[in-house]
């Protein structure tokens, strides 16, 4: 279990190790290759040390991966400011957003799906400004009007992902506490409810309620989010956030079990269908 940064080296390391031992190299041949000392190839490879963009290309080339998006990612986890835009607009707010939530943008901007239980507030990817603006003002006390700003305006930022080509695919499930919590007054909250039906009827989306007489399920424990990977498996994660941070889940037993725990949620929640019409109920009485 690691902090955003470390978990993004340590993943980007152990996939350079796999595409090295697939081209059939040592550590010694690979550093031969790109005219490194062998001691920086295992550096990068434990994890153990930050790697540029410049030299994860390098490597790339050597091993002979030609696989453009495979490619990207790589370079996405090192940080890398190229592609198709998506991994670095957060590069400008620096300044004001903690590390750990720079890599949790960045995983979910390289993200191919996603999956998620909220148990309190509207998925992020998925409020409206108004909402966003009352869950931010309401979580970081003495927020300035400024950065309140520049807050809501990164969250709405995100859901550029839904958005892409191809957008990330987003599988939610809903606790009714979360519908039934009342964020920013009667007219926001009627926003936000119709924003969720608007959402669960996109193709990239799925969204399922878990309704209150499903009774006690596994995620009272808490909320929290699988990142997946189309090029790879070895670079899903599972994120958990806390109130000033956020845990990065990584060995295959812990997304395990947090997917079968998804998996069993999925099971008690209404159906998509039965979901949305739900959600339409409950917006035409809020």
């Amino acid at each position: 279990m690691q902090h955003g940064p470390a978990v993004r080296r340590r993943k980007l390391g152990a996939e350079l190790r796999a595409l090295r031992s697939r081209a059939g190299l040592t550590s010694g041949q690979a550093a031969r290759l790109v005219g490194w000392h062998q001691s920086k190839v295992s550096r990068i490879e434990t994890g153990t040390s930050s790697t540029k963009p410049a030299d994860v290309r390098l490597l790339l080339d050597a091993y002979g991966v030609d696989d453009s998006q495979l490619r990207e990612l790589m370079l996405a986890l090192a940080g890398s400011v190229e592609g198709d835009g998506r991994e670095h607009w957060w590069h400008a707010y620096r300044g004001v957003l903690p590390p750990t939530y720079r890599d949790f943008i960045s995983l979910e901007s390289q993200a191919s799906a996603m999956r998620t239980l909220e148990t309190t507030v509207v998925p992020g990817l998925l409020q409206t400004p108004a909402y966003a603006r009352a869950v931010t003002r309401a979580a970081v006390e003495g927020l300035d009007e400024d950065r309140l700003d520049t807050l809501v305006e990164v969250r709405l930022a995100r859901q550029d992902v839904l958005r892409a080509r191809p957008p990330l695919e987003m599988d939610a499930v809903l606790d009714e506490a979360v519908l039934r919590r009342e964020v920013g007054g009667p007219e926001v909250m009627a926003q936000q409810l119709e924003r969720l039906v608007e959402a669960a009827r996109l193709p990239q989306v799925r969204l399922q309620v878990l309704p209150f007489s499903a009774g006690a399920h596994i995620g009272v424990t808490g909320p929290f989010v699988i990142f997946s990977f189309s090029s790879t498996s070895d670079l899903d994660v599972v994120v958990l956030d806390h109130l000033t941070s956020s845990l990065y889940l990584e060995r295959k037993e812990d997304l395990q079990a947090y997917t079968e725990a998804f998996n069993a949620l999925r099971a008690h929640a209404l159906s998509p269908g039965d979901s949305l019409d739900y959600l339409a109920a409950t917006g035409d009485g809020a």
